[in-house]
């Protein structure tokens, strides 16, 4: 969502990072340029107003004065101010004593509620909690159904009473049921419109008198724009939110909203939806999205997917075969489901620091259908094949290439990529307990930087040949560039003699 703005920013900062010393003017020429991309990223006029007047104060006083790398310092800056705007400090869910915790869900008809009900609800399951969710949509009965079909999804009850019964008096039984049963929270999917009424207020005022939430979360689409802070102020005088849920902040909008919303309406943002997928939820850390706008990754999510997605007992069978040079393509195959459930790929990619533009910059192209093509070859092979890759031979890459339907030209580049990361690997686990095997220990058991900052990891992936690329059209990692430079100068010596 927030790729152009990114990008924006890191070319400001990248013309102030050439300059050894920042002047009044190099600050105000940069803080334009971050204006006008706000702005086009369609966050509020006042926000950015605001925004730009601070960095500003902080950037043109003895704060970056003083500093060693002044460009680095208005970064940091930056970043703390797009903290501030975002919240400080993530926001957890109230708990209520006694129990249940009764969650109420507003918003207008097409923002997600229903889906994203049952996302929290699973969100909640696996923290271990029994929700229970209840269709208090009485107005489309689609809702309901969706409700129940999604609730037999994730193995969450759904209290339904049809579309004869009064909202109020379907929540009200739904709490009386979750009391007697041992149910914790109580997830309540209410009515929306096209459009804010003062019918459908009214009914949520009621079910809020009636049985007094803990939570009232806002489930807003982020892609509506300014559009939705205006929904959420609406919301916020007439029921008094308690939270927000932004839904959608996976597509292509400009994500001002984002920006705006906790700025404006004053209500912290507690879960971003982040794609359709019914595990596709996570809760909102203000200092890990301002990482991400900034082009710096979110490790710390990344790594909670991994960890999320393995075993410890998985990790170590994994460490074992990488290091002791068993590591076949039945395991590649595993990881490469394992990465696909972690979300989309591009997603991944911009958890990682420097990748997600460095990758936008080439303007490659990286999406799911990468896997398709290598998952098809490896199913098309016999187990010997998967466990002994060394064996296939033309006339069998042939027979891969018919059954996955590729080429042969592809069933070999995916050979060729594979040996190199089975190289790459071995010389890894030759490096036994000094410090990179001690880090690549850090790396296979759930860091995906291994304790290493972004820097040495570049230098040992270069040491080491280079991470080959996967994919359909995609080549082989070049050179490190000192190698390059060599290469090139017996070139050169070559032509003159």
């Amino acid at each position: 969502m927030f790729e152009t703005l990114s990008d924006r920013l890191n070319d400001v900062f990248q013309r102030m990072g050439k300059k050894g010393r920042l002047s009044e003017g190099d600050v105000d020429e940069a803080m334009r340029e971050v204006r006008r991309a706000l702005l086009e990223a369609d966050v509020n006029f006042k926000v950015v107003r605001d925004f730009v007047a601070a960095v500003r104060e902080r950037s043109i006083g003895g704060e970056v004065a003083s500093a060693l790398t002044p460009a680095q310092q208005v970064i940091q800056i930056v970043d703390d101010e797009l903290i501030k705007i975002l919240g400080s400090e993530r926001v957890p869910l109230e708990i209520a004593t006694p129990p249940p915790t009764i969650i109420m869900l507003v918003g207008l008809q097409g923002s997600g509620k229903t889906t994203h009900a049952s996302k929290l609800a699973n969100f909640l399951k696996k923290e271990g909690r029994r929700p229970l969710l209840v269709a208090a949509d009485i107005y489309r009965p689609a809702a309901i159904d969706q409700l129940q079909t999604l609730g037999e999804q994730i193995n969450v009850p759904v209290h339904a009473e049809g579309t004869t019964e009064s909202p109020v008096k379907i929540a009200q039984n739904a709490i009386k049921l979750a009391k007697d049963r041992g149910y914790n929270p109580v997830i309540i999917d209410t009515a929306g419109r096209l459009q804010i009424d003062e019918r459908m207020m009214q009914e949520l005022e009621d079910v809020t008198a009636a049985v007094h939430p803990t939570e009232t979360l806002l489930v807003a689409d982020a892609m509506t724009g300014q559009e939705a802070v205006s929904v959420a102020e609406e919301f916020h005088r007439r029921l008094t939110l308690t939270g927000l849920i932004l839904t959608k902040m996976d597509g292509d909008a400009r994500g001002g909203a984002a920006l705006s919303i906790r700025s404006v309406v004053g209500v912290p943002i507690k879960f971003i939806g982040t794609g359709e997928r019914v595990d596709a939820l996570e809760p909102f850390y203000p200092d890990r999205l301002a990482s991400r706008i900034l082009g710096m990754g979110d490790v710390l999510t990344l790594i909670e997917r991994a960890q999320s997605e393995t075993t410890e007992e998985e990790t170590q069978k994994l460490q074992e075969k990488m290091l002791g040079g068993s590591f076949n393509l039945e395991d590649f195959l595993s990881q490469l489901q394992q990465i696909k459930r972690m979300g989309p790929l591009s997603q991944i990619l911009e958890m990682i620091p420097g990748i997600g533009q460095a990758v936008r910059q080439q303007n490659v192209q990286i999406g799911d259908d990468e896997f398709k093509s290598v998952e098809a070859m490896i199913h098309s092979m016999t187990f010997e094949e998967r466990r002994h890759p060394e064996i296939i031979k033309p006339s069998r890459r042939k027979r891969i290439a018919a059954g996955s339907g590729t080429t042969q030209a592809e069933v070999n580049q995916l050979l060729n990529q594979f040996k190199q990361m089975q190289k790459m690997m071995e010389q890894m686990g030759n490096l036994g307990g000094g410090k990179r095997g001690g880090k690549l220990r850090g790396l296979l058991s759930g860091n995906p930087l291994g304790g290493m900052n972004p820097q040495e990891l570049e230098a040992m992936m270069q040491g080491n040949g280079g991470m080959p690329a996967l994919g359909h059209g995609s080549t082989a990692a070049r050179p490190p560039q000192p190698a390059r430079k060599k290469a090139n100068k017996k070139k050169k010596a070559k032509r003159r003699r």
